[in-house]
Parts: C-alpha cells; sequence; structure tokens
C-alpha cells in the first residue's frame, strides 16, 4: 500500500508526497516519544467520542493516537487514525490540532486532512455540572475514516464509498459542542449536544454522545504499580447521529454502545480500548476501538525558555 494524493492539479504531487512524508515521519517519532519515560498521564477519561469538561492545563502538552477498525458488511476493512496535540493555552481554553489519516484494504492509504479544535471552560470553579463549549474546524475529505463523532444520517454505506472516489469530496465544516459533565459518588457521567455545519453549502447535521465512568480502585498506591485497580477506569459510552434541520429525528440514523477501559501505566503512558457495537441497520456491525496518550508537563515553559536561550 503506497500513500496517494489527487493528481492532476499544478503542485499537488509535491504537496501530496510532503504531506505523506510528514505523516509517517511523525507517527514514527510519536510512537518513539510514546516510550520515552519522561511523559506523565494523569486523570484522563477513557472515551473515544464523549468529551468531559476535562482539560489541559496550562502550558502541558497531550500527545494522542486514536485509532478504529471495521468491516462494513459488504465492504472493506479499514483503519482510520489521527493524531492529535492539544496544549493548555490558558486555564479556560484548550486548542487541539488533529492530522487524520486511513488505510482499507485493497485499495491505499490516505492522509485524508487536519482539524482544529478549541474547548472553552464556562465556568471556573467545579460545580454539579460542570458546561464547556466546543469549536472545531474540519478540512479533510469524504475518504476520512477516523469516525470521532457520528451526526445526520451518517452510515455505514459512507464506509463503503471506494476511497478514490471518496477523496475527490472536500467537506469544510465547523462543528460545535455543549459539553456537559457531572461526578456523583466516584461517577463521572458526561453529555454531549453537537451540531455541524459545511461552510459552503448543505444543512445543519445533528449528534449525541453520552457515557459514564469511574476508576476501578481508590486512590493511587505510592511507587510504581501498573497492575493496580486504580489505574484502571472503565465505563460505557452511546453515541450516534440525530438528523439534519429538514428531517430532525432517529429515523435512518446510526447509533453505537460502546464499552471502554483506560489503563495508565507507571510511566505516564495512557492506553485505551473499546469494542463498539452497532444498534440499527445504517450501523456498522462492529467497531474496535484503541489508542494511547502521555502528557508533557509545563511544555510552554520549555519552549519559553528555548527562545529565551536563543535571543540571548
Amino acid at each position: 500500500m503506497i500513500c496517494e494524493y489527487e493528481k492532476g492539479l499544478p503542485g499537488r504531487e509535491i504537496f501530496g508526497d510532503t504531506l505523506c512524508r510528514l505523516w509517517g515521519r511523525t507517527r514514527t517519532a510519536v510512537a518513539a516519544f510514546f516510550l520515552a519515560p519522561c511523559c506523565w498521564a494523569d486523570g484522563d477519561d477513557p472515551f473515544f467520542v464523549t468529551y468531559t469538561s476535562q482539560m489541559e492545563d496550562l502550558g502541558e502538552l497531550e500527545i494522542e493516537t486514536k485509532n478504529v477498525t471495521g468491516k462494513p458488511g459488504g465492504g472493506r476493512r479499514f483503519l482510520g487514525s489521527v493524531l492529535e496535540f492539544e496544549y493548555g493555552s490558558t486555564s479556560w481554553w484548550t486548542t487541539e490540532f488533529y492530522l487524520n489519516g486511513q488505510i482499507t484494504a485493497n485499495e491505499n492509504t490516505v492522509f485524508t486532512g487536519y482539524r482544529w479544535e478549541n474547548r472553552f471552560r464556562l465556568l471556573h470553579e467545579k460545580h454539579w455540572i460542570n458546561p464547556v463549549l466546543y469549536l472545531e474546524f474540519e478540512n479533510v475529505n469524504a475518504a476520512d475514516k477516523s469516525l470521532l463523532t457520528v451526526v445526520g444520517h451518517e452510515g455505514i454505506g459512507d464506509l463503503k464509498v471506494p476511497t478514490d472516489k471518496a477523496r475527490r469530496e472536500l467537506e469544510r465544516e465547523i462543528e460545535g459542542k455543549l459539553i456537559l459533565d457531572s461526578s456523583f459518588k466516584g461517577w463521572t457521567i458526561a453529555e454531549n449536544l453537537i451540531f455541524e455545519k459545511d461552510v459552503r453549502h448543505g444543512p445543519y447535521e445533528f449528534g449525541y454522545a453520552v457515557g459514564l465512568y469511574r476508576p476501578l480502585g481508590g486512590a493511587n498506591r505510592a511507587g510504581r504499580c501498573n497492575l493496580c485497580l486504580s489505574k484502571i477506569q472503565a465505563g460505557v459510552e452511546m453515541y450516534g447521529g440525530l438528523g439534519t434541520n429538514s428531517s430532525f429525528g432517529l429515523q435512518n440514523t446510526s447509533h453505537y454502545f460502546a464499552p471502554v477501559v483506560s489503563w495508565t501505566l507507571s510511566h505516564g503512558i495512557m492506553l485505551k480500548f473499546s469494542p463498539n457495537f452497532g444498534l440499527t441497520d445504517t450501523s456498522a456491525g462492529f467497531l474496535m476501538r484503541f489508542g494511547a496518550s502521555a502528557e508533557v508537563e509545563d511544555f510552554g515553559g520549555a519552549i519559553a525558555k528555548l527562545f529565551r536561550g536563543r535571543r540571548r
């Protein structure tokens, strides 16, 4: 399989080759980064689709990869992948940049685009319900299979379109979410209301995601303990589409139910896994999600020191 790009436009071959090389090298570099003991992840949630009110602390950088694989009935097996860089810009604002790609069996490997996400904490202190506003700009093509959300009438048919055809359809969209969560007796409960709109045409599309989870044990023990129950979080999430502004509702929409589990290793790497089960005829029957993340503490301070040193 090779990394392909659209041909026939001036400069597209050079640009496409550059993106493909960047995608491969970045994934390799991050994989190596995950093996380094200098990183620390603490308190992240186990969800793949549902967001909680948790945000990066000021100056911290989180690097995460999320992957989903499946074989829709009558289609070919695929692997959709995103590489995320999330930075705590202020105590109330987190910004995140995504690189997206996918592989489809017997077709090709494609860099599908990028996303720029921003989340804004609306209340400074923790309350019984914690709201966060989410805004994202997406510049991807229709071959993207990362399935970070499901909105409108998206379904199994979209996953079966041949890559060569789908990648020629460009999607520039604005996505917004109202994120709410609460804590109750060790459980975290989260609800997301989602809307999405192509900036050029098309209807408003709606979706949802809900989930709950908790750690399996009490407070962390001192020292390294990979097998402590306190390092494992488990729960469930459910997500799906709610139609469009002209056909709002559950008819011809996809919905998934997904147990989730995360495991934080003693050196700070978090691993996440989630089998997803389609609940409607328009859903893929089964998807498997897996990912890993790590945080770099005081990344902003380290960069600031680096630039101050160069100016001397």
